[in-house]
């Protein structure tokens, strides 16, 4: 195989990477600091591609697509969290099917509203063009998913590390009630929480759309792969989720391309050692 292969398929796996991380890192959020195990983390990937298509069909611009998409996801995450989520608290067992029913119904009014066509999300039309390499061309907007996945990191961190309201959810993670006692409102941050980790998979739907497409059993196809990222970088760590959406996706696309039988065989197996080998994950804490 020329270089030229291995060189596209680089920059293929980075750019998977990219919208993987905006996937994986709210499932991490959710699942690290609320511990609610979100098995419909896949339905609002699903969810923001479909909204943001429907945005693009009216001929608005891509950025307002994907603010809308991860807007509107991200509602939609504070209502479940509300209505269902918060009654269930401690309850994993329930929260995991409660979540696996809520995939499958937006899994359905998805398919009623938009059909079970693939539907393609064109990208901005400054990206649309190619960008040349040593003699041949790649899609600018592949690198631009990884330069935004690159920011979103950088901007989640310092939002939980370097600001107030990162403080006080650190607080009332690590000890609910005293975070309370001091006046805290852990209630209001934690639907805070789960609005951030749904809206950026809306998002990841919108910015993944031009990739991937928006059909039926996207949502499917994405959750084991968050759930993989999640489990190789460490549950709640950001730095864990970027290195393993990346991990992720040069396994995922090497293993398509070099060995397309023996794909997920491929992708499980580091899953499978990792948790015999360090099962909190590369970025991620011991358990105390």
């Amino acid at each position: 195989m020329s270089p030229q292969f291995w060189l596209i398929q680089a920059l293929n796996s980075v750019a998977m990477g990219g919208f993987l991380f905006l996937l994986a890192v709210g499932f991490s959020l959710i699942f690290g600091l609320l511990r609610v195990p979100n098995l419909a983390h896949g339905g609002f990937f699903m969810l923001g591609a479909y909204l943001g298509a429907t945005v693009l069909d009216e001929n608005l611009p891509f950025w307002l697509a994907a603010l809308a998409g991860a807007a509107a996801v991200g509602l939609l995450g504070v209502v479940l969290e509300r209505l269902l989520l918060r009654r269930l608290a401690g309850n994993e067992q329930a929260q995991v099917l409660t979540t696996l029913g809520i995939a499958f119904i937006i899994a359905d009014l998805c398919l009623m509203t938009w059909g079970g066509d693939p539907i393609s999300l064109a990208p901005p039309d400054f990206l649309s063009r190619a960008i040349a390499f040593g003699g041949f061309f790649f899609p600018a907007y592949r690198l631009a998913v990884l330069a935004l996945a690159v920011i979103v990191a950088i901007l989640v961190v310092l939002l939980m590390e370097r600001t107030r309201l990162g403080a006080m959810i650190r607080a009332g993670v690590d000890d609910r009630e005293m975070a309370r006692g001091v006046g805290i409102p852990v209630s209001r941050l934690f639907t805070a929480v789960f609005f951030l980790g749904t809206a950026l998979a809306g998002l990841g739907g919108v910015i993944g759309g031009p990739i991937l497409s928006a059909y039926p059993g996207l949502d499917f196809d994405m959750l084991p792969l968050a759930l993989i990222v999640v489990i190789l970088g460490g549950i709640g760590s950001i730095a864990g989720a970027f290195a393993g959406s990346m991990i992720v996706g040069f396994i995922y696309n090497f293993g398509i391309a070099l060995f397309p039988s023996f794909a997920y065989v491929i992708l499980f197996l580091p899953m499978i050692i990792a948790l015999i080998v360090k099962p909190e994950g590369l970025f991620g804490r011991v358990p105390q």
